[in-house]
């Protein structure tokens, strides 16, 4: 987008929105506040909401407004991380919403030169109402809008949102929705019907789809794996290679085979298919998988150890190793599912256009073209001859693939939803000590008491950790970001604000959390005084709030949560167990119906 053009929007915006000198108090009144959603140096977003209508329709319209390099993902398929296109959940107790109108997207080419659809700049996205019964609405209505997603620059990716903004109006008032005018996105449906090529054709072109997920970033932390399986078998029969080889390859159709009937129970029961790449979007299935990608790395860093009992051994020796190398490559076609090419997503979407049998037959040849190089490989004597013989270079190796498994883990926790992502970390924590327990606090040869009490207090202590680390957080409070021009708008219209000065580095402000802002009393008094309440995250020293802490209010540091009165007096809290004080200030404060 051109300078030209931004500034030409920009200017329409303010001429559009922007209340005019002789506008009345109760035109004011029926739109919300700005909430900033992103900021990186210069470049900024906000949005606020306002009563519209969009051909002919009722509705409540998110007006964005900031600079055109700060941008938001306009469709799942393209964002840098599974589920964070811009994403709107509206609530209210009077009205019913029906799916959001998004406006035409812009194209921006990213850092690999991958055009990508964005929004950025100044846009509008419609929600509109389900024809609610008027009669039944005799007083203000109230509307909360969440809008989640990732923003970006042509720099660098900001870390996840969750913004909430409110709006108060009457329904009833004649000239309480302004009009709006955007060109729209269409919806459109899942392509249900056959694709113009052969049968053929498309079942190779889905054994060439699954040949390519071998070369995917996301499956290469499983093939440092693979190989350590393949040299460690590199002396055994030629029976045992080729059978090695094809438990890989069934570990991988296995993953595929449970995507195909995926596909027939979503077929059958809902009429719908199965998007590529969906299971990535789930937070509590990436949780999943990061964490045994870290239960993986402690196992080459030789944390804990897996020994099978001689008796076992002995009676199945044959079998040995099979179940492990079916599940690495299961795993590897989990891996492989976030990355895929256009000539995968061509083969599953011709896949799901099919009748059932040949879309499981083309699903299946995907993951039968992944498996087959494994199955040369081992199949050909004089390939494997070529891999380093055994010796102390695969223990490095295989501390060198325990720090790749962990770094891969790593990213994985943050795409995980901002609110749980500092759980997930603590847990794989624990998860490590645990399993140190498991290993290394007994071994093989200690006796059978010490083992269970042992192994039981790291599975109970597993556990409850889990309970407590992992289960999301409850949102009491809507916390914004922190903002001064909108505390300044409230300060003028006699609005009380509560600020909570913050770090990511300060224990101690985990503990006010712990002890004065995880109370539902606080939360509810908050909530009824109609008190708008703000956290200032001062992480780092070119923060906002950083310098507004020490500017603007003449703090030293954190914790500090300061309650701005109508009037402007404050009360500041510099201590951890203050929640009675805040109470006690809090109830003074008249109870607001609007």
């Amino acid at each position: 987008m051109s300078i030209r053009t931004v500034t030409a929007i920009s200017v329409f915006c303010i001429l559009l929105f922007v209340p005019s000198a002789n506008a009345d108090a109760a035109e004011s009144a029926s739109s919300g506040l700005w909430v900033e959603i992103a900021r990186y140096k210069e470049e900024f977003s906000r949005a606020r909401l306002e009563p519209a209508e969009f051909q002919g329709r009722k509705g409540i319209a998110v007006i964005f407004d900031g600079t055109g390099d700060l941008h938001y993902y306009a469709r799942a398929e393209t964002t840098p991380a599974p589920g964070y296109e811009l994403r709107f959940k509206p609530q209210s107790s009077s009205l019913s919403f029906d799916k959001p109108v998004f406006p035409k997207w812009e194209i921006f080419k990213d850092p690999t030169g991958i055009d990508v659809e964005v929004y950025a700049g100044n846009f509008t996205v419609f929600i509109p109402f389900l024809e609610p019964n008027v009669s039944v609405i005799t007083k203000p209505v109230d509307i909360a809008v969440q809008i989640t997603g990732l923003a970006c620059t042509s720099k660098l990716c900001l870390p996840p949102f969750e913004k909430t903004l409110q709006l108060q109006f009457d329904y009833n008032r004649d000239d309480a929705f302004k009009p709006v005018v955007f060109e729209r996105v269409e919806p459109k449906a899942p392509a249900l019907t056959q694709l113009d090529y052969p049968m053929w054709y498309a079942l190779g072109l889905a054994l060439l789809a699954g040949l390519s997920l071998n070369i995917m970033p996301c499956v290469w932390p499983v093939l440092p794996l693979v190989v350590l399986r393949i040299v460690e078998q590199a002396q055994k029969n030629k029976g045992k290679k080729i059978a090695m080889g094809l438990a890989f390859c069934l570990g991988i159709i296995l993953f595929f085979a449970c995507l195909a009937a995926a596909n027939i129970v979503l077929h059958l029961a809902f009429s719908t298919t199965l998007q590529w790449g969906d299971q990535f979007r789930n937070p509590v299935f990436v949780i999943i998988m990061a964490l045994v990608l870290v239960v993986l790395a402690l196992f080459m860093f030789d944390v804990f150890v897996v020994v099978v009992p001689a008796s076992v051994s002995g009676r199945a020796s044959s079998g040995k190793g099979y179940p492990g190398t079916i599940g690495m490559g299961f795993l590897a076609a989990i891996l492989s599912t976030p990355c895929s090419f256009g000539i995968l997503a061509a083969a599953f979407a011709w896949a799901q256009g099919q009748p059932l049998l040949p879309a499981t037959i083309a699903i299946l040849c995907i993951g039968l073209g992944m498996g087959i190089p494994y199955v040369i490989l081992t199949a050909i004597p004089g390939l494997l001859e070529r891999l380093p013989k055994p010796g102390k270079w695969m223990d490095h190796f295989k501390k060198f693939v325990g720090f790749v498994l962990i770094a891969v883990a790593v990213w994985m926790i943050t795409v995980v939803p901002q609110l749980q992502r500092n759980g997930v970390l603590y847990f794989a924590v624990v998860v490590g000590f645990c399993l140190w327990m498991w290993g290394g606090w007994v071994g093989f040869g200690s006796k059978l008491r010490n083992k269970i009490i042992v192994r039981l207090l790291a599975v109970a202590l597993a556990v409850v950790s889990g309970f407590w680390l992992l289960s999301p957080p409850a949102k009491l409070i809507d916390w914004q970001g922190y903002d001064a021009e909108r505390i300044g708008l409230a300060a003028e219209q006699d609005r009380p604000v509560l600020i909570e000065f913050t770090a990511d580095w300060c224990l101690s402000c985990k503990a006010v959390e712990q002890l004065v802002y995880s109370r539902k009393d606080v939360a509810e008094l908050i909530k009824d005084k109609k008190v708008l309440a703000f956290k200032g995250d001062t992480t780092a020293a070119d923060y906002p709030a950083t310098r507004a802490l020490a500017n603007t209010y003449g703090e030293p540091g954190v914790p500090v949560s300061i309650l701005l009165l109508p009037g402007g007096k404050d009360i500041r809290w510099h201590g951890k167990a203050f929640a009675d004080e805040l109470i006690e200030q809090l109830r003074k404060l008249p109870s607001k119906s609007n």
